[in-house]
């Protein structure tokens, strides 16, 4: 497969600018990845497909305010950082992203807030992802986060919509987020409701739940036609014995397992034994799963429509089958589903 395979008529008015009212309430597009069969579902109608003892696996990552807005020394230049990752605790270094990036030198300070609340040092400009900044702040750990908690906002993406509103704080965030590190959501998780989880665990349908704390190599732009030259960049994952045991058992007993979303997917991959099996792992990963590729954990896959050429995309052509997901994607555009973060889901059975 090369990059230019994964292409279908894209049009940015397919995109989703905002979420449905009730999150149960998207669309769902359901395709047999052995029949090619389709059908057009609402959300919360999921729960039909699935039997007592079947497992779905969460991503419980937590989005945190990464988009800061400031100035440059002396100039006053205005510009904008994106958290991407704490790199050291006590010494407040941070990996992030500079815009614009070209003006910014090691040794500038810029400021953030009013009365410059947060000053920082530009100390690094040669990492693959921008610039290493070391916040210089003389309160403790927890003032200091919440100096970033009060500044930043929540880390729309641009192609959803420029401007956050309100709801976005919420509605950016998956119902069961727990472990803060993620500078974008797991969107296919948005879709869930209390009600729907109620629902599934009425039947018996059982939950587990990894960390993958999502980076902004997850949306990185593939630029290279041969996809095994395609590096991805390394996002932190936790899988724990609790998620394991879940897991195996649904294994053991032949029952379903069901990844919500890529990001769940490539982590299961990702800390997966020789027999297919499940095993704890806390650690990194830069796994790039693309097709052809043998899934040893998932029997089906939740997900949204992703933009041409996308990581995601690759993926989930790699698990649903090529045609199958292409033809899938022909038959959203058609009924007129929502791309994108926002956007309405499928599922792979």
């Amino acid at each position: 497969m090369k990059l230019s395979q994964y292409t279908y008529p894209f049009s940015s008015s397919l995109m989703a600018t905002h979420p449905v009212e009730n999150r149960d309430e998207s669309r769902l597009l359901v395709v047999n990845r052995k029949t090619g069969e389709i059908e057009h579902v609402v959300f919360k109608d999921i729960i039909n497909y699935f039997d007592a003892d079947d497992v779905f696996v969460f991503n419980n990552t937590k989005v945190f305010p990464a988009r800061l807005y400031g100035n440059k020394e002396k100039t006053g230049a205005e510009i904008e950082i994106f958290l991407l990752r704490e790199l050291n605790h006590d010494l407040k270094l941070w990996d992030v992203l500079v815009d614009p990036a070209r003006k910014i030198r090691i040794g500038n300070k810029l400021y953030f807030g009013e009365d410059d609340l947060l000053v920082a040092e530009v100390i690094d400009n040669t990492t693959s992802r921008g610039r290493t900044l070391r916040f210089l702040f003389d309160g403790t750990h927890e003032e200091f986060k919440d100096a970033l908690y009060k500044l930043g906002e929540t880390p729309l993406p641009r192609w959803v919509r420029d401007k956050v509103e309100p709801e976005d704080e919420e509605r950016y965030q998956t119902i069961y987020a727990k472990h803060e590190g993620a500078v974008a959501a797991p969107t296919a998780g948005l879709h869930f409701s209390k009600h729907l989880l109620k629902r599934m665990e009425i039947k018996g349908i059982r939950q587990a739940e990894i960390t993958l704390h999502v980076g902004l190599g997850n949306f990185r732009t593939v630029d290279v036609e041969d996809l095994t030259k395609h590096k991805m960049d390394s996002e932190q994952i936790v899988v724990d014995e609790r998620a394991v045991e879940t897991v195996n058992a649904g294994k053991r007993a032949g029952k379903k397992v069901v990844a919500v979303g890529t990001t769940v997917m490539r982590t299961m991959e990702s800390s997966v034994s020789t027999g297919g099996m499940l095993k704890p792992f806390d650690g990194w990963t830069n796994k790039f799963i693309f097709h052809p590729y043998d899934f040893t954990t998932a029997d089906a896959m939740v997900t949204n429509f992703h933009t041409p050429q996308s990581t995601q995309l690759m993926m989930t052509v790699a698990f649903g089958g090529f045609d199958v997901v292409m033809k899938a994607y022909q038959e959203a555009i058609r009924e007129g589903y929502r791309f994108g973060t926002y956007g309405d889901a499928m599922l792979i059975i």
